[in-house]
């Protein structure tokens, strides 16, 4: 793949994205190995889940939002060797652990303001990354934008599952994985939002109706994992 030019993205509106950039920065450098361990190693499942879906959809321009370390980019690279993959994210120390895992199309962008044309992609993938952004349906509208007509969304993300696994999980996701992630990454406070907003994410139908508002339609969530992460596909109106 050929080396994109690095663009800064704008200047962040006040609120909850320069909070999410100053903790995925301080968090970087660990990053990896604290989401390999806290899941038990089902993030290269979820990912592979995802690849294979847009493997399906046979892209030849992928554009991975919020692509943090890479690992989605990586997986969709392995599933799809003649696609062109892009790697968007508005923190650079993940974008420059992605680029030391050998991945050169990346840029520096804000989700709510990117820096392509319109129409210019036939894929577009986030995980673990809608539920931090500023504006998700301002997001979701600029996703729809930079997508052919036809062109396909995949969204991976967490989720709260049902009882009465939900019980244990919110015994998992707000004591013991702030517990654990202070130790490995000593940025306990970045877990601590992680559990939050993963409460004050859309899920299911609602998630389903919010990405058919900004553009989509044929819109689809597959729970993964008893519904700890759900994963959403939806076709570009």
């Amino acid at each position: 793949m050929t080396d994109i030019a690095t663009k800064p993205s704008p200047k962040p509106e006040p609120g909850k994205g320069p909070i999410v950039q100053r903790l995925f920065g301080a968090i970087a450098g660990r990053y990896d190995l604290a989401n390999h361990l806290l899941s038990g190693g089902l993030d290269f499942l979820w990912r592979r889940r995802a690849a294979k879906i847009v493997h399906s959809w046979a892209p030849k321009r992928v554009l991975d939002m919020a692509t943090g370390s890479g690992d989605l980019a990586l997986a969709i690279t392995k599933q799809c060797p003649s696609a062109t993959i892009v790697g968007a994210d508005f923190c650079q120390p993940m974008l420059d652990l992605a680029r030391s895992k050998g991945l050169t199309n990346l840029v520096q962008a804000d989700a709510m303001n990117l820096p392509f044309s319109n129409g210019e992609f036939d894929v577009l993938t986030v995980a673990f990354g809608l539920r931090n952004m500023e504006n998700m349906e301002r997001a979701l509208a600029e996703f729809a934008r930079v997508l052919r007509p036809g062109g396909h969304l995949l969204v991976l993300d967490f989720s709260v599952p049902r009882a009465p696994l939900r019980w244990l999980y919110r015994i998992y996701l707000h004591r013991i994985v702030p517990f654990l992630a202070g130790l490995l990454t000593g940025e306990k406070s970045a877990y601590e939002y992680l559990g939050a907003s993963i409460e004050e994410f859309p899920q299911g139908e609602a998630m389903n109706r919010l990405i058919a508002s900004t553009g989509f339609d044929e819109t689809q969530c597959r729970p993964l994992t008893g519904g700890i992460v759900s994963l959403y596909t939806a076709r570009r109106v």
